[in-house]
């Protein structure tokens, strides 16, 4: 497997922020977000190692962290996911998925973090000129997979994070709820967009008081807030 990074830190998003947390994060993606914070392991993805199940773990064992997060990139383009899962799982970590909720694969996870793509992911030809079209129509055939998020959200422990960067977007946050009247609106994440201190309080001015209206969760990145924006953290 193509592995860009492996880490002991403390999850800094979603239901499980603030966990001891072994970061496995492997390299690739499907998909170009416009503000994707981890482009070094998506479409630019950088060389990283390549390393076999067992020496994925062993790393992971040594750091000696309770709980595992798999991201990436989008970790479940990739089949040997399921054989990492199955034996992270016979040796106890509690396992943390994160993933677009665009591809499926029979994992095992105790948390699913599905985190479904909106509109303002498509990239820009304007703001990127190395971005072609073909890529702009290959992101906007891809960013959602309904049925892949609804059979994720029927099998797994879940949480439905949506980033956020103007007000704009939370109409259509509302409409794809709509299409899932089964989530649970303690189970929605609003997450302001950003990779800076600034950027991020900035938008949770008028992003917080809105998600706790609806019940939702609002979701900071903390990480950024403990350690700034950078690898390995």
């Amino acid at each position: 497997m193509r592995v860009i990074e492996i880490f002991a830190s403390r999850q800094g998003e979603g239901l499980w922020t603030g966990e001891p947390s072994a970061f496995v994060r492997l390299g690739g993606c499907h998909l170009h977000c416009q503000f994707c914070d981890t482009p070094y392991a998506s479409w630019s993805c950088e060389p990283g190692e390549r390393l076999n199940i067992d020496e994925i773990v062993a790393r992971v064992v040594a750091l000696q962290q309770p709980h595992v997060v798999i991201t990436g990139g989008e970790p479940l383009l990739f089949p040997e996911t399921v054989a990492l899962t199955e034996y992270l799982d016979t040796l106890g970590f509690k396992i943390t998925i994160e993933t677009s909720g665009t591809v499926e694969q029979p994992v095992r996870a105790h948390l699913m973090s599905i985190s479904p793509k909106l509109s303002n992911s498509i990239p820009d030809t304007k703001i990127d000129t190395t971005i072609t079209d073909e890529i702009v129509r290959c992101h906007e055939e891809n960013r959602q997979k309904l049925d892949t998020t609804a059979s994720y959200i029927e099998r797994y422990n879940y949480q439905i994070k949506f980033v956020v960067d103007t007000p704009d977007d939370l109409p259509e946050i509302e409409q794809f709820l709509q299409r899932f009247p089964k989530i649970e609106p303690s189970r929605v994440l609003l997450m302001p967009q950003g990779v800076t201190q600034e950027a991020l309080t900035e938008r949770k001015h008028w992003l917080r008081p809105y998600a706790e209206s609806h019940g939702y969760v609002f979701c900071q990145r903390m990480h950024i807030f403990w350690y700034g924006n950078r690898r390995g953290t």
